[in-house]
């Protein structure tokens, strides 16, 4: 089931049809159909861009939760979705509603004319025509996949460009090398456009530092005293999510130079934040009854870097944990593992 009504499921299945036979990470396609529809990139509202390998979407959702707590309206764009695929698009604090979703769908299939483009870059097409035709203070933008030739890598100018940490993923797109993987994350930022960076191990560092560099593009580092200056209680569990915070304050900040985002609205967004799925302790329901009454956790890590931080949060919790746990075949299911070893966790 979508969730949603069969109308939408229609308008989003039309462009399954439209896949080049070979897909290659480029601009092109989604240029192409964004000039057909006007160029709706150059009328929106400020863009802060987010690329990384792990911690983008729990970063955007503290960045949307600060930003709203300062009585910003918050347009955000994220992707994959859990359960609707309206998630991906939140229009100034809410959610796109199916009827609205199938007008941008519709102007965005008649604009491309049967070319080639991804569901992805369509889609994608569709949100920043949404995004331009609802007013809103500010525009959260995560990118899909690598960044450098991602659908979302077309904004000439963004207010902020973010870099969550940067590890392994996607090897069939972005290669094995990490060097390699940081280059195409810093492929968002833009020249002599600011961009903040989380703590990144040092090959990762030096190559996101030689992009701005080249660029002339101003390059903040997230401190570490940002993330001991986070609430105890914020929203979301785990010292990883207590990094993604302090990264969402510091961009916060260095965003509100022109619209003054206080420490008190900082605050209370670490602790309102709301992200599905994410070391997420599930309600008395069907699944926590088959666990006889045991605290059922629910995350949506798939790499070894998110491994880490999943068994670096169960580590502090004691007693004996089962995984149960389902991958693509493409993702490293071995390195996965490994985190949980010392732990002595029973896999499934």
């Amino acid at each position: 089931m979508s969730g949603h009504s069969p109308a939408l499921d229609a308008a989003l299945k039309r462009f399954e049809g439209l896949y080049p036979d070979i897909i290659e990470l480029s601009l092109g396609r989604i240029e192409r159909a964004l000039d057909r529809l006007g160029r709706p990139q150059d009328r929106l509202p400020p863009v802060i861009h987010v690329a990384g390998t792990n911690g983008k979407g729990s970063t955007c959702a503290f960045m949307r939760a600060m930003a709203e707590a300062a009585g910003l309206k918050v347009h955000v764009f994220t992707s994959p979705h859990l359960v609707r695929f309206n998630e991906r698009i939140r229009l100034a604090g809410k959610l796109v509603e199916d009827e609205a979703l199938i007008g941008w769908l519709d102007r965005t299939y008649t604009a491309i004319e049967g070319g080639e483009i991804t569901h992805f870059e369509a889609t994608t097409a569709a949100a920043l025509l949404a995004f331009s035709e609802v007013p809103a203070d500010v525009l959260i933008l995560e990118v899909g996949l690598g960044g450098r030739f991602d659908a979302t890598n077309v904004i000439d100018a963004p207010a902020l460009s973010v870099i969550t940490p940067v590890d392994y993923d996607h090897a069939a797109f972005l290669g094995t090398e990490l060097a390699g993987i940081a280059g195409e994350k810093a492929g968002i930022i833009k020249a002599g456009r600011p961009a903040l960076t989380a703590i990144q191990q040092e090959v990762a560092d030096a190559v996101i530092a030689a992009r701005a560099a080249e660029v002339g593009a101003p390059l903040y580092r997230l401190q570490p005293y940002f993330i001991d200056a986070m609430p105890e209680d914020i929203a979301l569990s785990g010292p990883h999510q207590r990094a993604n915070a302090a990264l969402a304050a510091m961009a916060m900040q260095l965003f509100g130079n022109s619209t003054r985002i206080s420490q008190a609205a900082i605050f209370e967004g670490a602790r309102k934040a709301v992200w599905p799925a994410r070391m997420q302790r599930l309600k008395d329901g069907p699944v926590t009854g088959l666990a006889g009454g045991l605290p059922v956790w629910l995350d949506g890590g798939h790499n070894p870097h998110a491994a880490r931080a999943i068994a670096a949060y169960l580590s502090g919790m004691g007693g004996k944990t089962a995984l149960v746990t389902a991958m693509l075949a493409s993702k490293d299911s071995a390195g996965f593992f490994v985190p949980f070893a010392p732990l002595g966790v029973e896999v499934f």
